[in-house]
């Protein structure tokens, strides 16, 4: 008998968000997986089919906030009969603590994962003080 768990697909989650959007269409909460170090926390963000000039990372009083929109690629003709891929508006926010340099936040957008770096402030090193004799 295996220890392997068995994977399971999550679907797209439309956002229900308290104020209302200005732009028509859905909204979906991209997933995260999320990884920490010593030095930095590591955001991984799946937002497939977001181009770079469609996405929005801001920061600010302590909330990073992630927006990014899909157009569809993909122009038929004839009447749509049957789709299973939505497109529309990601968006998802995270509140920061004093613990990430937030003037050091890197991000890099590839293959539709976006990878944010929010390294840690440096804590003061730890050293031994002598003491002199006078």
């Amino acid at each position: 008998m295996s220890d392997a768990k068995e994977l399971k697909v999550r679907e797209k989650q439309t956002v229900t968000t308290p104020a209302e959007q200005t732009k028509p269409g859905p909204v979906f909460t991209p997933n995260v997986d999320i990884f920490e170090t010593e030095k930095a926390i590591t955001l991984l963000v799946d937002l497939p089919g977001v181009k770079a000039d469609n996405l929005n990372v801001d920061l600010r009083d302590d909330t990073l906030t992630l927006t990014g929109d899909v157009n569809p690629s993909v122009r038929t003709p004839g009447e749509k009969v049957y789709t299973e891929y939505e497109t529309g508006r990601y968006y998802r926010q995270f509140y920061l603590s004093e613990v990430i340099a937030q003037e050091k936040i890197d991000a890099m957008l590839n293959d539709g994962v976006l990878r944010l770096t929010l390294p840690k402030v440096e804590k003061a090193t730890p050293r031994r003080i002598m003491v002199q004799v006078t």
